[in-house]
């Protein structure tokens, strides 16, 4: 992998620009010990809505469900590589 990343995450405020309700986001984070993060997120007894498996894009990943009913995918897929650029 290459490049850095952030995540962000705040409190619910109704009324927000960008807010949105619990239970409707999502995000994918990108993490080289998928294995290990799983057997990690089972242990702990976490709300898994798929679990771990290789996908059609030769991605190993898996999805949790938080306690506010967003989902979350962890998986070793890091994106398309960038364009050459000219």
């Amino acid at each position: 992998m290459t490049g850095a990343g952030g995540l962000m995450l705040g409190t619910y405020r109704p009324g927000g620009q960008w807010m949105r309700e619990p239970g409707t986001a999502g995000g994918y984070i990108v993490t080289r010990d998928v294995d290990s993060l799983y057997e990690r997120v089972v242990s702990r007894a976490a709300d898994i809505v798929r679990p771990l498996a290789v996908t059609d894009y030769s991605s190993r990943e898996f999805v949790v469900r938080d306690p506010e009913g967003n989902l979350w995918s962890f998986g070793t897929y890091p994106g398309e590589p960038p364009l050459p650029t000219t």
